[in-house]
């Protein structure tokens, strides 16, 4: 069976989820508790990504360091279930890497990868949440366990260090490099 050739075809599949129903489930009442609360704080947020298949996984990861340069299409070792040729071809036959580095790029583009993806990630395991969150004003959360807490400074998004102390009361731990992720380690 001919593999298919790696591009934008290839981002559809494997699909991530976004319902935190799909979390292992003591990481997922910690996140449904977590969200509760900014709920109730009338924050908004937009899950991203929950659970990540690890063929979904693979793909992101070898598109991204294909794009980056870090290495050859044809050292990419190959994935289960995942019938892609990075490596494209001139007519003659012959190996066309800018090709192949071309439809990486838009892989990783279409993806809207900005962190480089990891094949370990805790997302393969159902322990990590991307989530955009925002709010205006004073956000009046409740950190678990505990009386409400005002929260004034800015920035009003996940990446406020005072929001990190909240979600880590839930055992939702944010990974301060990359902006959407949470999970049960912090990494």
């Amino acid at each position: 069976m001919a593999k298919e050739p790696s591009g934008v075809v290839w981002v559809e599949r494997f699909p991530t989820s976004r319902k935190t129903d799909s979390l292992v489930p003591d990481f997922r009442d910690r996140c449904d508790d977590f969200l509760g609360a900014l709920q109730d704080a009338g924050a908004e947020v937009t899950i991203n990504a929950t659970l990540r298949p690890p063929e979904r996984a693979y793909l992101m990861h070898w598109s991204f360091v294909l794009n980056k340069g870090d290495v050859e299409p044809d050292d990419i070792p190959p994935h289960p279930g995942v019938d892609i040729e990075w490596v494209h071809r001139k007519a003659n036959g012959a190996a066309d890497f800018a090709t192949s580095r071309a439809a990486a790029a838009a892989m990783v583009d279409a993806y809207g990868i900005v962190h480089p993806p990891s094949l370990t990630s805790l997302h393969i395991f159902g322990k990590a949440i991307d989530m955009s969150i925002s709010w205006d004003g004073t956000l009046q959360i409740k950190p678990k366990g505990k009386p409400k807490k005002s929260i004034a400074s800015a920035p009003r998004s996940g990446l406020n260090h005072d929001l990190w102390a909240v979600g880590a009361s839930y055992g939702v731990l944010k990974l301060p490099s990359d902006p959407p992720h949470w999970s049960s380690t912090g990494h």
